[in-house]
């Protein structure tokens, strides 16, 4: 059975036998199989990276790293999740509503490619050196990564089922819009000459500024749990970021959309940016502190990989290297951002992905060099920037960092606030909640968990009293909390078969009988014994 002649693929093959059908043509024949092959390993790298920010914080790894032990998984959780969202939703319209080839708003494209309709072999919107196929699966990692970032503004307060239904929301009215504004034929910044590489609007400043509007939206957590805070694993947030690291010279790399000179000068960039600004950022702790911060230092090399997203395929080495110097410093520094504007950015997306994306963007104005744009052999009448006397690149430049950052930061507020106004949709967990941890109380299941004995503290561990010192009842501290409070202020014990409710008074643990653990004498500690179901018990 012949096809339609306007069906994609269907025209007959050069040279074929005349048997009376047309014969489908090898769609692979016009992309160079090194091009694809590269472009899709990138891909799968750009993949790789969305474990390693919840490791870190900033996607699976560097999340959970970053949080209290209490709400880590939470956020590993959450990150996974709005993951599969993403994938669903740049099927079903995502990726028409940003590169629709037939939409000439120059805001948001149309449902011509809708539930990926007529997305085969026709040369992509972005290179014509790979198939609109592969181009459409490399930006849907770019928006699956851009919302992993999102789901940081979660940490330890935010629910993760209202999350899920505001990532749709905000894929539709936030992300597509931005990318086809930057990377859209049609789109108003790419006609205008706006020069980002590999998304420091759709990407950096979006994800960053949404999650500063989400936390705004949130709320401030509790002083008790902004208190002491710290990472619950500093060995993930390690771990996260070198994942990051290795998945994001494919994001950079891949940019080019082709195996060419330019992808392997913004894989140097994205290498020269990442060291420098971590160096920097470790200094400026050092300091302060006395100390060399592991957080310190990667949350500087996460600022470079992000100052180097929009510029490592414009600029030359040389500039990298001081685009990464600078945005180690000002996204140091602006980490103080969050208490002038009393807004509780727990994981500083703002400081580190939109401030450095406005770095990066604005350094393209300053750095952007021709012959660097021209390595692809496609882009060969690039204009540049001001080391070319393309004075103007600057205006236009900021114009597009100011319309990012406004436009992320009020839709997202607005989606935010009207989700939150759904009943069961509630963005933010109870006080009781929070103060459990987020794991346990929506997810189950915890990050780092312990024995029983160790988990029900004071099941095990009566108040000790020093031998004749009949007013001592402190309890000895325990290593570490659970939940962000002291083991020694837990003010219940589970009810056994000989334990009475406890009491704190004052900070100091006395059993309802006045005496020590059951009528123990002072000084004595009793043996631990497992627990034994009381019949009759709620």
């Amino acid at each position: 059975m012949s096809l339609p002649p306007d069906t994609p693929l269907a025209t007959p093959a050069l040279h074929a036998p005349r048997t009376g059908r047309a014969l489908i043509r090898d769609a692979n024949s016009q992309f160079d199989g090194g091009d694809v092959s590269f472009i899709a390993v990138c891909g799968i790298l750009v993949f790789f990276m969305v474990p390693g920010v919840a490791s870190f914080k900033r996607a699976a790894f560097l999340y959970s790293g970053l949080s209290r032990r209490k709400s880590a998984l939470s956020l590993v959780w959450a990150v996974a999740a709005s993951n599969a969202v993403v994938i669903f939703q740049w099927w079903f319209w995502g990726y028409s509503l940003a590169f629709s080839p037939t939409a000439t708003n120059g805001f948001i494209g149309n449902m011509r490619s809708f539930a990926h309709r007529k997305v085969l072999a026709d040369p992509s919107p972005g290179s014509p050196l790979v198939p609109e196929l592969l181009y459409s699966f490399y930006q849907m990692e770019f928006a699956c990564v851009t919302v992993a970032i999102l789901m940081g503004a979660l940490a330890e307060r935010g629910r993760v089922l209202p999350a899920m239904v505001f990532t749709f929301i905000w894929m539709t009215l936030v992300y597509c819009p931005i990318a086809c504004w930057a990377w859209s034929t049609n789109g108003w910044a790419f006609k205008w000459g706006v020069l980002d590489y590999a998304g420091g609007g759709p990407v950096e400043i979006a994800s960053g500024i949404s999650g500063l509007a989400y936390s705004w939206v949130l709320g401030r957590r509790s002083e008790r749990e902004l208190r002491n805070f710290r990472p619950h694993n500093v060995s993930l947030v390690g771990l996260g970021t070198f994942v990051l690291w290795f998945g994001w010279l494919g994001f950079n790399g891949g940019s080019a959309f082709g195996a060419n000179l330019r992808a392997i000068m913004a894989i140097w960039n994205s290498m020269i940016a990442a060291a420098m600004s971590g160096i920097v950022w470790c200094l400026l702790d050092f300091r302060i502190e006395r100390k060399w911060s592991m957080v310190g230092f990667c949350s500087g090399t996460i600022a470079g990989l992000v100052v180097a997203t929009p510029a490592s395929g414009y600029v030359p080495q040389w500039a990298a290297l001081v685009l990464g110097i600078v945005v180690g410093a000002v996204s140091n520094y602006s980490t103080k951002l969050k208490y002038m504007l009393r807004i509780d950015d727990a994981l500083d997306l703002c400081a580190e992905h939109a401030v450095g994306g406005m770095v990066g963007l604005l350094g393209n104005a300053l750095f952007a060099d021709s012959e660097i744009i021209a390595l692809d052999g496609v882009n060969t009448s690039a204009s540049g920037g001001w080391l070319n006397g393309n004075w103007k690149q600057l205006y236009i430049q900021f114009a597009y960092v100011c319309a990012c950052t406004a436009y992320s930061f009020v839709v997202t507020a607005l989606i935010a606030r009207a989700i939150d106004l759904v009943p069961t949709l509630h963005l933010r967990a109870t006080p009781e909640e929070e103060v459990l941890g987020m794991d346990d109380a929506e997810i189950g299941e915890f990050a780092s968990d312990y024995i029983e004995v160790r988990r029900d503290y004071m099941d095990w561990t009566p108040p000790y009293r020093t031998k004749g010192d009949a007013d001592s009842d402190a309890t000895p501290p325990a290593a570490g909390d659970r939940h962000g409070v002291p083991d020694v202020a837990v003010t219940h014990a589970h009810r056994g078969r000989d334990e009475v409710p406890m009491q704190q008074l004052n900070g100091t643990h006395v059993h309802a009988n006045g005496n020590g653990l059951n009528g123990v004498a002072v000084g004595t500690l009793t043996p631990i014994s497992e627990k034994t179901e009381v019949k009759g018990a709620s």
